[in-house]
């Protein structure tokens, strides 16, 4: 029987890859990007103060830059190379033609270069994380060298113990779907442990800090929410059924959790807040990911009501009685959405987790078996193997809490050597045009010149007449 043309292996397709399975993971790695960019930056530079604007949106442009040419330059090896030590891969560089063009570990059918690619979109999304506890006062410069030392010392850690097929604990059998835990657990942790030894904003942002375009900040929950197809549906590897399980169960939980958060807000508060429905999608979303392709629908719209409630009641009561929570000031509240969402979504994991969905995703491991939900293991009569997930998804939460407060504690504290972590009170009281001579939104008014300090010249009004506004004192962006 001959092949179809287009499905003939030659060079650049050798019997091994996929096409669709290749196709797809671009896709998704792609998709993941652009919840970063530009899902994030429009979200960061549109919730905080206008006076912020610029410098939260480069915040996080700027460490999805940083993190690619560190993944390519050593990171990539280090979370899912040949073993290092105990729970690290050795540092080596993933630019070299022969490896980008063999096929990735596992068996999966498409090159590293494409595994290399989803993975950072990956790596850059935890590290903008963690500065979403840090807006409004981390030194630019201090965050310019936090970025790649996190990345080497904390993200390759967790990467490799949990997801690399050699990491100790994805030998024990702990199921993190897409990033529970390397990424959302270890961002929350993070940021708040960061925010911590970067010290408070102003006193004035603290008591006050309306986000400057709401609008402008749904746009960038959507994209980050419709993102999320990729971020969860990219993680089987293979264009499966099971992918198509977890694309669904994800919005699904997500949109159950934006609802749960935003009843609590009526019936509480009186009112239906735009920015609580948003922190409700993303707990929604976190919640879910370290179980989406592995638990069926009616669970999923479970987790959806726990993680609408749950991060809100830590986020709404416990935040304004716990001593340590009310003394870091997370800007984001990166904690409550993303560390408590994540731990509660593993901890689900291992009570929903449904066998047959785990021997999809994991395509018919040998001990397939134990890969069970406490629910089904107490159905089923295996309680043990089902009480065995539960306890390595509650060690798993450990370990991952106990890496990140360590490593992020000792990189502020290196960093904090070289220059301050935390900006001067006259920048933290102008904002972005101290610290990059740039501001968001500039007041044009009749006669008056504008300028951007350093890269734009400065022009009189009357060289653009096409953009003088028809009233004094009208908005513009920038």
């Amino acid at each position: 029987m001959n092949l179809p043309e287009n499905l003939i292996p030659d060079g650049g397709s050798p019997e091994w890859m996929n096409k669709a399975d290749n196709a797809w993971q671009l896709t998704a790695a792609t998709l993941v990007g652009m919840q970063s960019v530009p899902g994030l930056v429009i979200l960061y530079g549109s919730i905080v103060k206008k006076k912020w604007a610029v410098n939260s949106a480069f915040m996080a442009l700027y460490a999805f830059a940083c993190v690619l040419v560190c993944w390519v330059g050593w990171g990539y090896h280090m979370s899912f190379g040949d073993k290092g030590i105990h729970f690290l891969g050795m540092p080596n560089v993933a630019l070299d033609q022969k490896f980008l063009l063999a096929q990735t570990f596992n068996h999966y059918k498409f090159p590293n270069a494409s595994m290399v690619y989803f993975q950072f979109v990956f790596a850059a999304i935890t590290l903008i994380l963690i500065g979403g506890a840090l807006l409004g006062r981390m030194n630019f410069h201090a965050w310019m060298l936090f970025v790649p030392l996190w990345l080497t010392f904390s993200y390759t850690i967790t990467a490799y113990s949990i997801w690399s097929p050699g990491g100790w604990l994805s030998k024990k059998g702990i199921i993190d779907y897409s990033g529970g835990y390397v990424i959302h657990l270890s961002s929350g942790v993070a940021g708040f442990t960061a925010a911590y030894w970067v010290g408070p904003r102003a006193t004035k942002d603290r008591e006050r800090f309306p986000p400057n375009n709401i609008l402008l900040m749904l746009a960038g929950a959507g994209l980050l929410w419709m993102g999320w197809t990729g971020f969860n549906g990219g993680d089987p590897y293979t264009v499966s059924t099971d992918a198509s399980m977890a694309v669904l169960n994800t919005h699904v939980c997500t949109a159950t959790s934006l609802l749960t958060w935003l009843l609590l807000d009526i019936l509480f508060f009186g009112k239906p807040s735009v920015i609580g429905a948003t922190q409700g999608m993303i707990t929604g979303l976190v919640c879910i990911t370290p179980a989406a392709g592995v638990v069926q629908g009616w669970a999923a719209i479970l987790m959806g009501i726990m993680s609408g409630s749950i991060p809100w009641y830590t986020m709404m009561v416990l935040h304004k009685k716990i001593w340590l929570l009310k003394q870091v000031d997370d800007t984001m509240a990166v904690f409550h959405t993303h560390a408590v969402a994540g731990s509660l979504g593993g901890i689900l994991t291992g009570f929903f987790a449904e066998p047959k969905l785990n021997r999809l995703f994991y395509q018919d491991p040998p001990n397939w078996q134990n890969y069970i939900g406490l629910a089904y293991g107490v159905q089923t009569g295996h309680l043990d193997k089902g009480l065995r997930q539960m306890g390595i998804q509650i060690l798993g939460i450990v370990y991952v809490i106990f890496i990140n407060v360590i490593m992020t504690s000792f990189i502020c504290l290196v960093v904090r050597k070289i220059v301050p972590l935390r900006l001067a009170e006259d920048e933290l009281q102008t904002g972005d045009d101290a610290i990059h001579g740039e501001e968001a939104y500039a007041l044009w008014g009749d006669g008056e010149k504008f300028s951007s300090s350093k890269y734009n010249s400065v022009h009189g009004i009357d060289e653009f007449p096409s953009v003088v506004p028809k009233a004094g004192g009208e908005l513009q962006m920038a």
